[in-house]
Parts: C-alpha cells; structure tokens; sequence
C-alpha cells in the first residue's frame, strides 16, 4: 500500500486552528472533511472514535507540533454528518461510522462486479464479497459488514440482487 498523501494545508500550522473569517473557515472546513475521507479511504477505516482520534496522525501533525482542537473535530464531523458521511453510532457522539462512498455508490460497484464477472442468478455470502479471492482486487473488498448490508439492501430496492439467510451466515443472489 502506497503511503498517505497529506494535502499542503496539513503543513501549514493555522489549518489546525478555525479561522474567524466566514468564507475562510467554509474553504477550511471543506478541506478538512475531504481530508478525513480521503485518510479513512486510504486506510480503509470505517469508524471513528473521537477520543482517539485526537491523538492520531489524522487530526495531530507532531511533525509541526500542531493539533485539531476537540470542538473543530466536531465542527468537521458533524458538516460530514450533514453531508451524508458520517453517522453517530452512540448518543453521546463519540463514535461514528464513516463513509466516503455511500451505501448506493458502494452497491454499485458491487453490482457492476457481479454482472461482469457473470455472477447474476447465483448466490455468494457476503464472506465471499468482502473477503474473497475472486475480489481481491476491488475496491469493495474488506468492506465492513454494516455497511456491505447496507449496500446490498439498495441493490434489492432496485431489484438487482437479494439478500438472503442461511443458518448462521448470509449471502446475496444477483439478479
């Protein structure tokens, strides 16, 4: 895995401070939520612990002793929460789940897999999608189980596939 890009703003000390300017802190704000999705699609990290979070390389650039204050890291999740991207898993918003394709966009890409590689009108488990040889190389490949449901559930809306229970493991048939 090739290492992490960081954008030129992570070098520059004020991007860890919001700025007062109306219009700045929009450009800041946005920069730092195309940042958070771009760190946890790079590492394939589906959730985030606030707690932890400030004291990881995302939020904390010891290199020029800089750090995101607790309520900026709100501030950014909760625009990536009105976005679509995140969602809160607790009621005390101190984790939540990240999304940096939605769950139509991931199904998509799931189904455009399957129809080329000839996998309409048979069942795979979700082991299998997520974890298996034949998508190995996928972008999909990994993908948390909440959020490969999810996927597949907007297949089923769209008539595309069909979740399905057996015993104690689950699969999905294309259609």
């Amino acid at each position: 895995m090739a290492s992490f890009q960081w954008p030129w703003q992570y070098e520059f000390p004020p991007f860890f401070t919001l700025q007062p300017n109306l219009e700045t802190k929009k450009k800041q704000v946005a920069a730092w939520c195309d940042l958070v999705l771009a760190y946890h699609k790079h590492h394939k990290i589906f959730n985030l612990d606030v707690k932890e979070s400030q004291s990881s390389p995302l939020f904390n650039n010891t290199k020029i002793d800089r750090k995101l204050s607790t309520d900026a890291i709100y501030s950014i999740l909760e625009e990536l929460r009105v976005k679509g991207n995140i969602e809160w898993t607790d009621k005390t918003r101190a984790q939540c789940l990240v999304m940096w394709r939605t769950p139509e966009e991931w199904g998509n890409l799931i189904y455009r897999w399957a129809s080329g590689c000839g996998m309409t009108n048979t069942v795979c488990t979700l082991y299998e999608l997520a974890h298996g040889d034949d998508t190995k190389r996928e972008e999909f490949f990994g993908l948390d189980d909440w959020l490969l449901k999810r996927a597949l559930r907007t297949l089923e809306k769209q008539r595309k596939a069909e979740i399905m229970s057996f015993g104690t493991s689950e699969g999905v048939k294309f259609f």
